[in-house]
């Protein structure tokens, strides 16, 4: 028996219906994923520390590396938990980025402390380290976050005395570059505060 033409209210549903899988499809199509340049020479740790990124910072934070947007785009409708956003923002030296890992920013009001911890928050602050501030606004006369040195990470405290001290491994610049930068540094975290409310 060979069906009836179907009437016009089913014809809209499943027309509705239809469109609302093509939609949720072609979204599932576009989403970001974490994109480390292969020619990173710390590829699986920079992998590792971005997905951990991901995982444990995307609520607060946007960085394009990590595939996250969760700095408020607008700052009159950001909440007070708005995270700086680290596309925008150099994070160096490391061991600074470290330090707000381990307690929980500069000022401990939102971002909870011990986020990651051991290794792991050494490779996400590492992650930060070199790949953050790749869309910093460029001041003339400053030095931009790729001429910053990233630093190092002192070997955790099970070394024994008599051990080598492992460290990871640095961008140096000179010295003056640094000095110039930290000028910049204050001036730009203010702005950033002021940007985002954030004060981590």
């Amino acid at each position: 028996m060979i069906p009836g033409r179907m009437n016009r209210p089913s014809r809209l549903l499943f027309t509705a219906l239809a469109a609302i899988a093509l939609a949720v499809s072609a979204a599932a199509c576009g989403t970001e994923r974490i994109h480390i340049p292969k020619s990173d020479p710390n590829y699986q740790s920079d992998v590792a520390g971005a997905t951990l990124f991901s995982q444990r910072c995307a609520g607060c934070h946007t960085f394009s590396f990590a595939a996250t947007h969760g700095s408020a785009a607008n700052i009159r409708t950001a909440q007070d938990i708005n995270g700086p956003d680290f596309d925008q923002r150099c994070e160096r030296p490391v061991d600074r980025v470290l330090y707000a890992i381990e307690n929980g920013g500069f000022s401990g009001a939102y971002m909870p402390a011990n986020v990651v911890v051991g290794q792991q928050a050494r490779e996400v602050a590492m992650f930060v380290a070199r790949f953050s501030g790749t869309q910093e606004p460029t001041i003339p006369g400053q030095p931009t976050c790729a001429q910053e040195p990233i630093g190092t990470l002192i070997a955790p405290a099970t070394a024994t005395a008599g051990s080598p001290t492992a460290t990871t491994a640095v961008a140096a610049v000179a010295p003056s570059a640094t000095a110039a930068r930290t000028g910049k540094k204050t001036k730009a975290t203010g702005k950033q505060k002021a940007k985002t409310g954030a004060t981590y």
